[in-house]
C-alpha cells in the first residue's frame, strides 16, 4: 500500500512539471517577432503627450522610445540578410527617427528622415517635413547656455556659448522665439508636445544658469529665485512640475543656511523675519510636492522637509520662534 501511494505521488509529481513544462509564456511579455510588432507599438505611442506625462514603458520598464530604437537595430542586424533587397529602407528609417526625436538626438532623427524620403513612397512627404522639423529643433537645441551640454559636444563652438547674463537671457529669448515659431507651423501634430518640452527645457537651462552664478552676480539670489518660480508658473502642466518646485524649495533652503552663516543668531544682525521668510517658503513648497502621490519627488520632499526642520531647530529658540 505505501509502495503504491510513492508511486502516485511520484506520477502526480512528473505531470506537474509535465505541465509546467509545455506552458507557454504570457504573449504579453513575449519579445518581439517581427519588424511590424515593433512599428504598430511605436506607432500607437507617437501622439503621446510627453509633456504632461511620463514617456510609455515596455514590459521591462524601459522608455518605449528608447526600446523600440534598440529592437529596430536588433532585427537590421538580426535579419540582415532577409533585409538586404531593401523593402523595408525607408519603413526602419522612418520609424528611427520618430524614436531618435523623442530621445532628443534630432540630427540623427532628420538623417534617418531623409534616408526614408529617398526611396520615394507612402511615407517620403512626410519623412521629408519631418527632416526640417528636426532641423529646426537641433538648430534650437544648440542656441544659448545649456548646463547639461558638455563645451566639447559635437558641431558646438565653446566661444559661441554665452557666459554672462545677458548673453544668457539674449540666447534663451532667440531659442525660444524659434521653438515658439516652430509650435505655430506644427499644431495639431504630435511635435507639440515635443516642442513644448524643449521650451521648457529653454527655461530650466537659463533658471539653472542663474542659480549656479547667483554668487558672483549682483542681487544674484533674487535673480535666480525669480528665474525658478518662473520656471514652475511657466510649466503648471509638466510632468516635471514636481522637480522643479522641488529645485525652487532646495534654493530657498540653501538661502535659510546661508544666512544663518552669514548672521549667527546669537548676533545683533539675525532678523527673524527674514528668516522666518524662507523657512515658510522652503516647507511650503515641499509640503505641496510631498503631497503629490504617485509620484518619486514626495518622497524626495518628504525626507528633505524632515531635515531642513532638523537644521531649524539648531537656530537659537531666542530670536527665532518656530
Amino acid at each position: 500500500m505505501r509502495l503504491q501511494q510513492t508511486l502516485v505521488a511520484a506520477l502526480l509529481l512528473g505531470t506537474s512539471l509535465g505541465g509546467c513544462a509545455s506552458r507557454q509564456p504570457d504573449p504579453r511579455y513575449r519579445p518581439p517577432e517581427n519588424l511590424l510588432e515593433v512599428v504598430a507599438v511605436l506607432r500607437q505611442h507617437v501622439p503621446d503627450d510627453t509633456y504632461r506625462f511620463e514617456p510609455a514603458r515596455d514590459f521591462t520598464g524601459r522608455n518605449i522610445y528608447r526600446a523600440s530604437l534598440l529592437r529596430l537595430e536588433n532585427i537590421e542586424h538580426a535579419y540582415a540578410d532577409a533585409l538586404q533587397a531593401g523593402h523595408m529602407d525607408d519603413v526602419i528609417a522612418f520609424s528611427k527617427g520618430r524614436a531618435l526625436e523623442r530621445l532628443r538626438a534630432f540630427d540623427l532623427a532628420a538623417a534617418n528622415y531623409r534616408r526614408a524620403a529617398e526611396h520615394e513612397g507612402e511615407l517620403a512627404q512626410e519623412a521629408r517635413r519631418s527632416a526640417s522639423i528636426c532641423d529646426s529643433l537641433d538648430e534650437a537645441a544648440r542656441i544659448g547656455f545649456d548646463a547639461d551640454r558638455p563645451d566639447d559636444a559635437p558641431g558646438e563652438n565653446p566661444a559661441a556659448i554665452p557666459r554672462d547674463p545677458e548673453g544668457v537671457v539674449q540666447a534663451s529669448q532667440q531659442r525660444t522665439a524659434l521653438l515658439e515659431a516652430l509650435q505655430a507651423e506644427t499644431t495639431g501634430t504630435h511635435y507639440a508636445a515635443v516642442i513644448r518640452e524643449e521650451i521648457e527645457r529653454a527655461e530650466m537651462a537659463r533658471a539653472r544658469y542663474f542659480v549656479a552664478t547667483r554668487r558672483a552676480t549682483p542681487e544674484g539670489d533674487v535673480r535666480a529665485l525669480a528665474e525658478l518660480q518662473q520656471l514652475v508658473v511657466h510649466n503648471q502642466e509638466s510632468k516635471l512640475r514636481s522637480r522643479h518646485m522641488l529645485e525652487l524649495a532646495d534654493l530657498y533652503a540653501t538661502l535659510a543656511e546661508e544666512y544663518v552663516v552669514k548672521h549667527p543668531p546669537e548676533g545683533l544682525l539675525f532678523d527673524p523675519a527674514s528668516f522666518q521668510e524662507l523657512v515658510d517658503s522652503a516647507a511650503r513648497l515641499y509640503e505641496a510636492v510631498g503631497k503629490q502621490d504617485g509620484t518619486p519627488e514626495k518622497l524626495e520632499a518628504s525626507r528633505r522637509l524632515e531635515a531642513f526642520l532638523a537644521f531649524t531647530l539648531r537656530v537659537d529658540r531666542d530670536r527665532f520662534t518656530q
